[in-house]
C-alpha cells in the first residue's frame, strides 16, 4: 500500500511539473506574438513580408522536431526537455533585434528550431504520465500552455500600451522564463530507452497513423496561428485600433483558448473525442464569420475568443492519439507534430499573401472554411489512435494504453 501511495505521489508531481513547463513554453509564445506589430515596424515590413517571415518559425520546428526521438533516447527525456526548453525561451530574444526582413527570416528560423523539439519532448512525457494515471490530462496540460500563452500576452499587451521596446521587454521575460524552465524541468518524468533497445534515427520520418491524425491538427492549428499571429494586426489595420487594444485581442483569444483545454479533460471524458471536436468546429466556423463581418472591435474579439474556443481541444487530443498509436510515442507525437507546425509554416504566409493581393477580410474567410473542417474530420480520432487511458478498447482492438 505505501508504495503505490508512494508511486501516485510521484506521478503527480510528476504531471505538475509537466504542466508547469508547459506554461513555460507557452509564455514564449504569449510574449512573442503581443509585439509583432511592434517587430513589423521595427524591421520595416509589409503584410505580405511579415507573413513570408512568420512562416520562418515553422520551417524551422519542422525540420528540427524529427531529430527530438534521438536527443530523448540519447540524454534521456528529463536531460533533453532541461537543453531544448533553455533554448526556446532563449531565443526569444532573437526577432525583436531584426532590422530587416532578411535578419527577421533568420532569426525566426532559430526561434522556431528551438520551440519543435522541446514541444515534441515535453507532449511525449505528457502523454507518458497520462498513460501511467490511466486518464486523460492532455487537454488540462496544454490548458496550461494556453495559460502560459495569457501570461505571455498579458505581459506584452501592457508593454504594448506603455510603448515599451519590445528588446528590452523580450530580454526581461527570457530570463525569467528561462530559470522558471530550468526549475520545472526538475520533476518530470526522466523516461531512459532500455540498454539494449536499438538507437532510433537520428531524423525520423513521420509514421503512416500521424498522417491521419494530422489531418484534424492542421485545420486546427491553422485557424490557431493565423488567430495568435494576426489578431492583433487585423484590428489595428482593418478596425483601426490603438496598438493596446489590438494586443488585447490576442490576450482574448488566448484565454478562451486556456479556459476551454482546461476544462477540456472533462468535457472529452463525458461526451467523446468526435463528438467534441465536432461542436468545437461550429463554435470556430463561427467565430470566423464574426471576425470576417466585423465592423466594431468587440465584435472581431469576440469572434476571436470563439475561434479560440472551438480548437482549443483539438491539438491535444490528436497528440494524445499519436501517442498511443504506436510503440513509439515521440516519433508518432514528431509525425503529427510535423504535419501541425507545417499548417502553421502554410498559415501566416498565406494570411499574408491573401492580405497583400485582397485584404485581411479575405485571409480569415479561409481559416473561416478551414474551421469548418474539422466538422468533416473528426472522425478520424475514434479510428485512428486507440482509446483514452479511461476507455476500454472494445475485444481485439489494439490501442488501449497499459494501466499503471
Amino acid at each position: 500500500m505505501g508504495e503505490v501511495i508512494g508511486r501516485t505521489r510521484e506521478l503527480r508531481r510528476a504531471r505538475i511539473a509537466v504542466a508547469a513547463v508547459f506554461c513555460v513554453h507557452g509564455s514564449v509564445t504569449g510574449s512573442f506574438a503581443t509585439r509583432v506589430p511592434w517587430i513589423q515596424d521595427h524591421a520595416g515590413v509589409s503584410a505580405g513580408q511579415l507573413g513570408l517571415a512568420l512562416a520562418f518559425p515553422a520551417i524551422g520546428a519542422s525540420v528540427a522536431m524529427p531529430l527530438a526521438s534521438a536527443i530523448s533516447h540519447r540524454f534521456g527525456s528529463r536531460g533533453a526537455l532541461r537543453g531544448l526548453l533553455a533554448l526556446w525561451t532563449l531565443a526569444l530574444t532573437l526577432p525583436s533585434l531584426a532590422p530587416n526582413l532578411l535578419t527577421l527570416c533568420a532569426v525566426l528560423f532559430v526561434y522556431g528550431a528551438t520551440a519543435g523539439p522541446s514541444d515534441v519532448v515535453m507532449n511525449a512525457i505528457g502523454v507518458e504520465v497520462e498513460n501511467r494515471l490511466g486518464r486523460s490530462i492532455m487537454s488540462g496540460l496544454h490548458g496550461m500552455w494556453s495559460v502560459g500563452a495569457l501570461i505571455g500576452s498579458a505581459g506584452g499587451t501592457l508593454a504594448a500600451h506603455l510603448g515599451s521596446d519590445a528588446r528590452l521587454h523580450h530580454l526581461l521575460a527570457s530570463a525569467v522564463l528561462t530559470v522558471l524552465g530550468l526549475l520545472a524541468c526538475r520533476g518530470v518524468l526522466d523516461i531512459h530507452s532500455e540498454p539494449e533497445a536499438e538507437p532510433p534515427p537520428r531524423f525520423a520520418l513521420p509514421p503512416k497513423s500521424a498522417l491521419v491524425i494530422g489531418m484534424v491538427g492542421f485545420c486546427a492549428v491553422f485557424a490557431e496561428g493565423a488567430s495568435l499571429d494576426w489578431s492583433a494586426v487585423y484590428l489595428r489595420d482593418i478596425l483601426d485600433t490603438s496598438p493596446g487594444v489590438a494586443a488585447a485581442s490576442t490576450t482574448a483569444f488566448a484565454l478562451t483558448m486556456a479556459v476551454a483545454r482546461l476544462a477540456g479533460d472533462k468535457v472529452v471524458d463525458r461526451f467523446g473525442s468526435v463528438r467534441t471536436v465536432r461542436v468545437g468546429g461550429g463554435l470556430a466556423t463561427a467565430g470566423g464569420l464574426l471576425v470576417v463581418f466585423a465592423g466594431h472591435p468587440v465584435v472581431a474579439m469576440a469572434g476571436f475568443g470563439l475561434v479560440g474556443l472551438g480548437i482549443a481541444v483539438v491539438v491535444p487530443l490528436a497528440f494524445a492519439a499519436a501517442g498511443r498509436s504506436g510503440p513509439n510515442p515521440s516519433q508518432a507525437i514528431a509525425g503529427v507534430a510535423t504535419i501541425t507546425y507545417t499548417s502553421g509554416l502554410i498559415a501566416p504566409s498565406a494570411i499574408g499573401g491573401i492580405a497583400d493581393a485582397t485584404s485581411l477580410v479575405v485571409s480569415f474567410g479561409l481559416v473561416t472554411a478551414l474551421a469548418f473542417g474539422l466538422l468533416l474530420c473528426a472522425g478520424v480520432l475514434r479510428t485512428a489512435g486507440g482509446t483514452r487511458p479511461n476507455e476500454k478498447a472494445p475485444a481485439g482492438q489494439a490501442g488501449a494504453p497499459a494501466q499503471p
